[in-house]
This record gives structure tokens, sequence and C-alpha cells, in this order.
């Protein structure tokens, strides 16, 4: 079950009494709540009262909200400010914009812009590709959304998207050097996304699409990559797809199982369902069902998209029809990237034996797993709370360190199979285990490794 998480962390500066009791008094308080302390901080004393900076992680902004209220209903006790620790960090913004020369007197002024800055430009102008070499677009990378789908919230606009955004530019830059800039655009017209991307394109040498909803992003990524000469990449495809592939090769290793033998379902068929499939398909696997809200993806299903009809003609060789809990009698591997609580025990025992659960819904998987522990030998989520964490930070930053440095022009199934295979083989013979099938997001080692390998594969 879920426990409570830095995400959900405050700070309640309290007032209390200078009585022996009162420590024990709101530690037992946050216990009863149901939260977890995390530090304790007398911040002023007086002879007649203290002041204490009380921090504690909780599982909801509803469930912070229960547990200073329990604070302030002990006898003496006055809750005179909470702080959101997660808001504490997004003020102002995550990233900035830093020189990399110094800017001291007028001989720097003058070679780093006018009127030194005009032979670079001619340069440039007789030279496009030395863009590459004598400005930002060589380390750049421009994270487009559109807002149409934040994380697991929805439509939410480019403005709430833009957090997002950030984080994922501030991941850059920490895992692998990548300098990212947010680009959120107020449009959700393809047309209109596709030419904006294409304006801004001469800055960036790459383009991470991010957020933007199904069946749309698949277009919009398609035609982009036919129009620009950098590559693009849709994070919530392919980087889900690269660490999904890269874990599963580390579980099957664990189990004693080849891809080929294996029956694998899986369950969501939007953006990063539909790459996990196509990337999967690379590996040649037995068998692969697909199954969205509508049951199993046939080819005899009316109604289906081109993504779906696409997906159809390349999957479930027998064309069997039903719902999910069909699909998983006799498949030994699940995953998930669709809702939570789909399923229990009583459906992974009908699976084959020493069977895989990625159960990959955030924030609730599409089963508690726990109950998947039950049967299955391994089990993975996007969680952090819980082992072997999917999570696209294992790939992106790798992914486009290696195409900047190889000056890629774009992207292909090699290059994200390479960057799979490199994940997997961060975890050795040695580590390897069915509770750490993947590396740690901190491994310091995965960015590098990946970046290697799609330089190589690019350069291939």
């Amino acid at each position: 079950m879920p426990v409570p998480g830095p995400g959900y962390s405050i700070t309640v500066r309290l007032e209390a009494p200078p009585s022996a009791s009162a420590a024990g008094d709101l530690t037992s308080a946050v216990g009863r709540a149901g939260g977890v302390i995390t530090a304790f901080d007398v911040v002023e004393s007086h002879t007649d009262r203290v002041i204490i900076d009380l921090t504690c992680n909780a599982l909801s902004a509803n469930h912070a909200k229960d547990i200073t209220d329990t604070l302030g209903l002990l006898p003496g006790i006055v809750v005179r400010k909470v702080s959101d620790r997660t808001f504490l960090v997004h003020l102002g913004g995550k990233i900035e914009i830093s020189s990399k020369v110094p800017l001291r007197n007028r001989d720097d002024l003058s070679r780093a812009y006018t009127p030194g800055v005009a032979r670079v430009c001619q340069a440039i102008a007789e030279n496009p590709d030395d863009a590459r070499r004598l400005t930002i677009k060589r380390n750049t990378v421009a994270v487009v959304t559109d807002g149409s789908a934040v994380l697991g919230l929805g439509n939410l606009g480019p403005a709430a998207a833009l957090p997002v955004m950030e984080g994922k530019a501030a991941l850059f830059k920490k895992f692998a050097g990548v300098d990212a800039w947010p680009v959120c655009l107020d449009t959700q017209d393809t047309e209109e996304i596709i030419r904006a991307v294409e304006l801004i394109a001469p800055v960036y040498g790459g383009i991470n699409l991010e957020d933007i909803a199904a069946p749309r992003c698949f277009e919009i990524e398609a035609r982009l990559r036919e129009k620009l000469d950098i590559p693009v990449f849709h994070d919530d495809q392919h980087g889900t797809a690269i660490v999904v592939v890269g874990a599963l090769r580390n579980a099957l290793r664990v189990v004693g199982k080849k891809p080929e033998d294996c029956k694998i379902v899986v369950c969501g068929v939007g953006a990063a369902g539909s790459a996990i499939i196509r990337l999967l398909l690379k590996q040649s696997p037995a068998d692969v069902i697909a199954v969205d809200v509508d049951g199993i993806v046939h080819r005899d299903r009316p109604g289906l998209d081109d993504n779906l009809r696409s997906i159809a003609a390349a999957t479930n060789r027998d064309n069997v029809s039903g719902r999910l809990h069909d699909a998983l009698v006799g498949a030994d591997v699940f995953i998930g990237v669709s809702a939570p609580n789909l399923f229990g025990a009583e459906q992974v025992a009908t699976m084959n034996s020493d069977a895989i659960v990625f159960a990959l819904a955030n924030p609730d998987p599409e089963i508690d797993p726990m109950e998947a522990q039950k049967h299955a030998a391994v089990v993975a989520t996007g969680r952090s709370d819980f082992p072997n964490q999917i999570n696209n930070v294992l790939a992106f930053p790798g992914v486009f360190r290696g195409l900047l440095d190889a000056h890629a022009r774009t992207i292909t199934d090699s290059m994200l199979l390479a960057a799979a295979n490199a994940i997997a083989d961060v975890v050795d013979g040695e580590k390897l285990n069915a509770s750490f099938i993947v590396p740690s997001v901190f491994d310091t080692s995965v960015a590098p490794a990946v970046a290697e390998a799609v330089r190589k594969a690019a350069q291939n």
C-alpha cells in the first residue's frame, strides 16, 4: 500500500508550551494521523513557549490537512503556519539561464557581442552547419508540449504544464549536462504545433515532445521527423518504451525465459503502450496482446483508428477477442500503462509460472504490487516507494546526450534498442535479482552508458 512520501511533505510552524511532554505529544499526534516525521526543529525558545518547525510526509494534500488539524487540537498548541515543501521548491521556477563566458570589460563585450559577434554570424550564414559548433544548438534541446496530457492529470493546458517541463529541463542538466528549455505552446491544433516547432528548430539540436495526447502525438512526431534535420523524440512514447524493454530484458533473465517464448499482454494503447508494443516486436516475442478500454485489440474489432489498426495488424497472432482478464490467461508478461485497480491476485494466478508484472499506472497501478507478488516472480511499478521503478529519467537524458554528441539528424529504432540494452547492462549479474532489474535513477553510470550506446548506434 502507498506510504507517506516527500511529494506531500509539509513543515508546520507551531507554538508549544515549554513542557517536557510537548515533543512527545506532537510526534504522537502525527503518528496517530498517519504521518511520518522527517524533522523536528526548535527555532525559538522562550520562558513561556517554544517555536517548533515540525516536518512530516503525508499521503495527499487532504491527509496533510488532517495532520495539521490533529496538531491544532492538542492543548496549548497553536499552529502558526503550514508550508507545502513541494510548492516551496517551485517558487520562482526551477531553472535559469547563466552565461558561460565572462562579461567583465569592453574586451569581453566586444568578443561576446558587438562588434565581434558579427563575424560569427557571417560564418554561420556561409556554412549553416557551423551553428552546431558556434552556438548553443550543439547542446540544447526544446522540451515541447501543448499541455494536453500532463502526467496523469489530463488536459491542463500550457501554463499548468510548465512546472513539469521545467522539471524535465532540470533533469536533462543534472543527469546529462544537456541544456533544455520549456516550450509550452498555447494551441492544441496539430498543424499549428508542427509549424511552431518547425519555426523554432534552428535554435535546437533536438526536440523532446512531452505530454501531448494520443493520437495527435503520433502524427506530430512523424511529420516533424520528416521536416526537421534534428532528432525528434516523444518521451512519453519512446522514453517509456526504452526503460520497459530494458527492464523486461533483465526480468526475463531473472526467471530464465526468452522473449521468443513469451506471450506479453500490454494494457493501454495510447502513446506509451503503442511505443512499447512497437519496440517489443523488435524482440520477436511469441505473441503480444494489446488491450485497451474496449478490450483486446483484434483485426475484426469495429471502430479501430489508424493507430489501433496498425497495432492489430502486428499483434494478436490468433486474433483472439475478450477482456483483460481473458488476455492474462496463459500470459508470461503483463505490462500496464493504463488505469488503476484493473485486476487482482486471482488473475495473476491464471498467468504462466514465473510471471512478470509491470503495473506502471501512476500514482495507483493496475494491481496492488503486494497482491501481484502473491503469484508473480517479478513485479515493477512506476512508483518510487516500491522496488523496480520504471522511470523515463533512466532514458531521455542519456539518449539526447548521445544524439547531440553524434550530431545526429534523426533517431532510429536501433538507437532506442541500444539505449534499452545499455540500461539493462548497468545491472550486471552480481546485482540482478527479482527486486533489482533496473538501476537507480541516481546511478551516475546510467546516462553516460546510454549516451555512448546511442552515439555509437547513430554513427553506425
